[in-house]
């Protein structure tokens, strides 16, 4: 007898008369793969068939073979067990062995630590799905009715990690902040109100980008709420951050002042061209623009103030304000000429933020409102998750960039 017919045999079927009858009465699809089909019922005998199997391998012999008597381990039993899979739940079998040490890996896999329909549902609705739309897909997927209140609780149990996730310890030290808000539409006292989402965006001193949390607004974005956003950083670990990139909402570098008080602080040029450009009619607005580009394009901050004379003096008169609040912000506005172009890049504009904001309103723009604040946290934190699973490497040239910030910042560099 050669080696191969030594090995003990491996049953992965039922009995072929029983699947045979079983195959006889298919009529449809859903006779063979529904919820109630064939696959579903022959499931668990096919997964007991295969442990069977499993414990022959692992004892070195078959089920009732002479060999196996006084081997030092023997069968034991068995002891029922419900796993989870595309059709449901089933109850298999799992054989047991005097010794203890069988360790079955069959079933390893479908005993998930969650069941498999719940971690459906909560992708689909991290990726924006409305509860309608999760409704209609359980029901064609698997034939089954979800009511709203079934799917809520479901999602809810992702909040312990949300929590977590926003309390988490933070870096000491980081390179850069953007921050900015993303307004969404809750219901609040049986009114929608729109309300501002606050999110901070980082990168550390390794290179690598990540967002510090969410908070969800009371009402208006305003500069006292985040002086509490930036207080809580504080409070997580934070204790220096380089160069923080904010739009122009008034007050904002005192609030980040108040708490760290080294940050240059840089205003986004996006942002000031939108302000400054509304006082502008349609007909003047391209040479206006074109007038700014000159200033934020200018290689150096002396190249960029001549600029800014020039535009005083070409639009001054016919648009006071719009030429005033590029003189008024201008010290934050300018911070960007001290450093290179990788840098400058960087932190000219709060882009990488509002990219980051772009992808989180994919997911919301099928919420009409949302109902509770938790719901908003929940989904933004879902929405997260998957977003972030992009940001496995720096960004680029990371040691240029952070050879200049250590020579800049060289009394406030860790070592």
């Amino acid at each position: 007898m050669n080696e191969e017919q030594n090995q003990p045999k491996v049953p992965h079927m039922p009995d072929p008369e029983e699947l045979a009858q079983e195959l006889a009465q298919v009529t449809s699809m859903d006779d063979l793969v529904g919820k109630d089909g064939v696959f579903a019922r022959l499931f668990g005998k096919t997964l007991s068939a295969m442990l069977e199997g499993e414990m022959s391998a692992h004892l070195g012999y078959e089920k009732h073979e002479a060999k196996g008597r006084n081997s030092g381990n023997s069968r034991n039993g068995k002891r029922r067990k419900r796993v989870r899979s595309s059709q449901g739940e089933t109850e298999v079998e799992v054989p047991r062995d005097r010794q203890g040490t069988f360790e079955p890996q069959i079933v390893r896999k479908y005993a998930t630590s969650s069941n498999e329909l719940e971690d459906k549902i909560i992708a689909m609705y991290a990726r924006g799905m409305t509860v309608g739309d999760i409704r209609d897909a359980l029901r064609e997927m698997y034939g089954i009715e979800t009511s709203k209140e079934t799917i809520s609780t479901i999602t809810d149990k992702v909040m312990p990690l949300v929590e977590e996730w926003q309390s988490r310890p933070l870096a000491s030290h980081w390179a850069i902040w953007w921050l900015d808000a993303i307004v969404v539409k809750l219901k609040r006292e049986h009114k929608i109100v729109k309300t501002p989402v606050y999110i901070v965006l980082g990168i550390d001193l390794e290179g690598h980008k990540d967002v510090l949390g969410h908070w969800l607004g009371d009402g208006a974005e305003g500069s006292s709420f985040w002086l509490n956003v930036i207080t809580e950083l504080k409070n997580r670990g934070v204790q220096d951050v380089f160069i923080a990139c904010v739009d122009g909402l008034s007050g904002f570098e005192d609030a980040i002042h108040a708490v760290f008080a080294h940050p240059e602080v840089q205003r986004c040029i996006v942002h000031q061209i939108r302000q400054s450009t509304k006082y502008v009619t349609q007909k003047d607005r391209k040479a206006f623009t074109t007038d700014l580009k000159a200033i934020y394009q200018a290689p150096t901050r002396e190249a960029a103030e001549t600029a800014l004379l020039h535009l005083r003096e070409k639009w001054g008169a016919k648009y006071a304000l719009a030429v005033r609040s590029w003189e008024a912000n201008w010290e934050a506005l300018a911070t960007m000429f001290a450093y290179t172009p990788e840098i400058r890049r960087l932190i000219y504009t709060t882009n990488p933020l509002e990219g980051y904001n772009r992808q989180l309103r994919k997911v919301t723009k099928n919420k009409g409102a949302f109902p509770t604040g938790e719901a908003v946290r929940k989904m933004f934190w879902l929405a997260h998750t998957n977003i972030a699973k992009q940001w496995t490497r720096p960004i680029a040239n990371w040691e240029l960039i952070l050879n200049q910030l250590a020579i800049r910042f060289e009394e406030r560099f860790p070592v």
